[in-house]
């Protein structure tokens, strides 16, 4: 697979960008997910045109259409923002993004919880950065997180899972004979669907099945829209074990006693928290290579994305 494309708030990287001259750098993001991306850097106020330092700003007025405004001086700067905002959109839809990471609190770039003071200069968290709202707009099935969230290691794990998967569905558009790539995709995706939501596997499935009903742009749409939403879906603790059960049920007749026992005693501590779901995995992928079970070879939910990444050693 090819380094998969990211937006990033470019301060997250060690630039030093902010409005006081100094950077925000994550080194999670920098150098350890940076293994395997390439980031698109992008700085709004930097590069409407604001110099390095410069006045803070902040959101003002309706949080649904709010005013950037500078601190002091009382500069209305968001005709400036919104401008620059809808032409270097319209280049990022040529990068073939899988996602945005945004910085967290930012006038132009938090994903939600941005402070709006009102006419009484009273804050309340309740805002989306202009440049963020507007990207998000002009891309609502691309994974978007900040770099705050991501310090949570469920949403850190749904979101890198959220953009391998996208790199993957992207690359199966991308070949030959798409209607059995779509089935073949959608196969090996089965477990790990099933651990975000039944219901919506199920109508992903349908659509699979009645692929010849739709033209293949329709098709593609509705598949994607569908992938995406359903990997956006928390999954659970308990969610996790029915699918790892249902793995098991592929070496039923090959275990012992001892060995069903020792699964089900790992099962139910995931299920209550006190291990982590790469003990159950990694126990599962070792009688998948032992007994050399094809279909669970092939399933993308024993390895969704790099193990160096140790995501699922805390989930």
């Amino acid at each position: 697979m090819e380094k998969i494309k990211l937006g990033i708030s470019t301060c997250l990287l060690g630039e030093n960008v902010r409005y006081d001259g100094g950077h925000k750098l994550d080194r999670f993001l920098r150098d350890t997910l940076g293994r395997y991306v390439d980031y698109a850097p992008v700085c709004p106020e930097t590069e409407c045109g604001m110099g390095i330092p410069r006045e803070a700003m902040r959101l003002e007025g309706n949080p649904d259409a709010p005013r950037l405004v500078t601190r002091s001086t009382r500069i209305d700067k968001t005709e400036m923002m919104v401008s620059w905002a809808k032409k270097r959109i319209a280049r990022l839809a040529s990068e073939d993004l899988c996602g945005f990471i945004f910085k967290s609190d930012s006038p132009s770039s938090g994903m939600e919880r941005v402070k709006v003071y009102d006419e009484k200069g009273m804050p309340a968290k309740t805002g989306v950065g202009i440049f963020a709202r507007m990207f998000m707009d002009a891309f609502p099935l691309l994974p978007v997180e900040e770099e705050g969230r991501l310090h949570d290691p469920g949403l850190r794990e749904n979101f890198i899972e959220r953009i391998f998967a996208l790199r993957r569905w992207r690359e199966v558009r991308g070949g030959k004979s798409p209607r059995g790539a779509l089935v073949d995709f959608h196969t090996r995706h089965k477990l790990l669907l099933l651990s975000h939501s039944t219901k919506f596997y199920r109508e992903m499935g349908k659509l699979v099945a009645e692929q010849k009903r739709h033209s293949l742009q329709d098709l593609w749409s509705r598949y994607e829209a569908l992938l995406m939403e359903t990997l956006k879906l928390k999954t659970s603790p308990k969610k996790h074990v029915n699918v790892l059960m249902h793995m098991m049920g592929y070496f039923r007749e090959k275990l012992s006693t001892d060995e069903k026992k020792e699964l089900l005693e790992i099962f139910e501590h995931t299920a209550q928290g006190f291990v982590p779901l790469i003990v159950p995995l990694t126990l599962i992928g070792h009688y998948v290579r032992k007994y050399n079970e094809p279909y669970l070879k092939e399933q993308v939910y024993l390895n969704p994305h790099p193990l160096e990444l140790q995501l699922r050693n805390h989930v």
